[in-house]
């Protein structure tokens, strides 16, 4: 099977190989066929015919046969993982429209766990984010049909809809007593793939909230951008990779290979000769070895792992947040003659130890519990040097406020607290810039 590209499904959080002709199918078929170790299980097919006919002559209404054996199919796929699935012509047009990076719905990555939908993560910038929809969600209705029994791709196709309409998602919360009833209003899903920022003078932060196509030709536009905002001095950077539910896999590998010198980034092993893979990092690291500091939660899932895995083996970055999603497999879609395709986990994918993260995930170096930060209003009544009874005067600079003036630094002051508005971040930030203190005394 001659593996073009990987992609993410836009709905499932499915890191995938396409293969764009039948003919990879057809003779892998004329392979098994002339293969001792697989032969025909002649009594299961009995049955299955003996299944079949009952099902036509005696089922209260008439089905046709395609319809039969198209279910039938469907069922196979669904009992191997949560990943694997036929894709009918509308849902492999819908899988298509969706590797686009454009497309219509809520803006929310799923898949299935105990027969309900759970949120994998909500995109950046879309009406599930906005209505407060989190990583760990598991929806148990849609308006109001209940989820269970329901076939993703059908949950899926409930979902998306006409821009402008609504949708209510009955979802089910750690730390909720009952369950909440959540109005999203369908849009136009832009998923726009990196967002930077300078947080002090020569610190900088980029957030990926999913991994495309172009996304390593950007991240390297956005990391010489902050270097040129920081007079080239790029001291330190913090990667955002929470709520980053993967995607392109050539992208995963392109940004990790910005920060690597040399060494493997991810390998993939599978029981077809083609899907075991391997890629390397090329000189050189973009931010000259500068600190760098990686953030993940629960929703970070399969191209952020490995760009996590991989820079944390190489200890190039420290990972900090939650343990991540823990989807370590790779489907390949295999379309077929009748406009429908497959979509088969054909590999597994491992950090460069050869660590799996499959239903594991990535665990962070550092910690961070989510938390609820408040300033106190308490005054401040405690001496300073400058109360006492003829205390010296500073000599140097004299009760002067060296942030006066900055203008800058008197918006930061205006603002919400970093600590209040981005926990997490604002550790990260504490310890980058504490090894970068570190770094100037070695």
């Amino acid at each position: 099977m001659k593996s073009l590209s990987f992609y993410i499904f836009l709905h499932t959080a499915v890191l995938v190989t396409w293969v764009s002709t039948t003919a990879a199918i057809e003779a892998e078929a004329e392979q098994v066929a002339g293969s001792e170790l697989q032969t025909l299980p002649l009594d299961e097919l009995k049955t299955f015919t003996q299944v079949f006919v009952k099902i036509k002559n005696d089922y209260v209404q008439e089905v046709n046969d395609r319809e039969l054996l198209e279910n039938a199919i469907r069922g196979m796929l669904e009992g191997l993982d949560p990943h694997s699935a036929y894709l009918d012509k509308s849902a492999y047009t819908d899988l298509q429209e969706g590797t686009s990076g454009e497309f219509g719905g809520l803006g929310i990555e799923v898949g299935m766990e105990d027969g309900f939908v759970k949120v994998i993560s909500p995109i950046d910038d879309t009406p599930a984010e906005k209505a407060g929809i989190e990583a760990g969600d598991l929806i148990i209705r849609l308006d109001e049909v209940p989820v269970k029994g329901m076939a993703l791709n059908d949950a899926v196709k409930s979902m998306r809809g006409k821009p402008g309409t609504d949708i209510v998602l009955t979802i089910v919360r750690d730390g909720e007593d009952a369950p909440l009833k959540i109005v999203i209003t369908r849009a136009i899903i832009k998923v726009k793939s990196m967002r930077t920022s300078t947080l002090e003078p020569g610190l900088g932060y980029l957030r990926i909230s999913q991994f495309q196509a172009h996304t390593g030709e950007d991240m390297r536009k956005a990391l010489e951008k902050l270097k040129s905002d920081n007079n080239n001095q790029l001291n330190g950077l913090i990667l955002d990779l929470r709520n980053n539910p993967g995607g392109v896999l050539g992208a995963a590998v392109a940004v990790s290979d910005l920060f690597l010198e040399k060494g493997l980034i991810v390998y993939t092993e599978g029981r077809v000769k083609d899907s075991k893979l391997k890629f390397s990092a090329k000189p050189t690291d973009m931010i000259d070895r500068a600190p760098l500091i990686v953030l993940v939660n629960g929703g970070s899932a399969s191209a952020s792992e490995i760009v996590a895995g991989a820079l944390q083996d190489h200890k190039r970055a420290i990972i900090m947040g939650e343990k991540t999603f823990g989807k370590g497999s790779v489907q390949t879609i295999l379309p077929l003659e009748t406009e429908s395709a497959l979509k088969l986990t054909t590999a597994r994918y491992y950090t460069p130890s050869g660590r799996s993260i499959q239903a594991s995930g990535i665990i962070p170096d550092i910690v961070i519990d989510k938390v609820k930060i408040e300033k106190l209003d308490i005054p401040d009544n405690s001496i300073k040097e400058a109360n006492l009874a003829r205390h010296l005067e500073n000599d140097t600079n004299p009760a002067n406020d060296i942030s006066k003036g900055d203008p800058e630094l008197e918006k930061q002051k205006s603002e919400t607290p970093l600590a209040k508005r981005d926990y997490a971040l604002y550790e990260a930030l504490n310890v980058l810039k504490g090894l970068l203190i570190l770094s100037k005394q070695g």
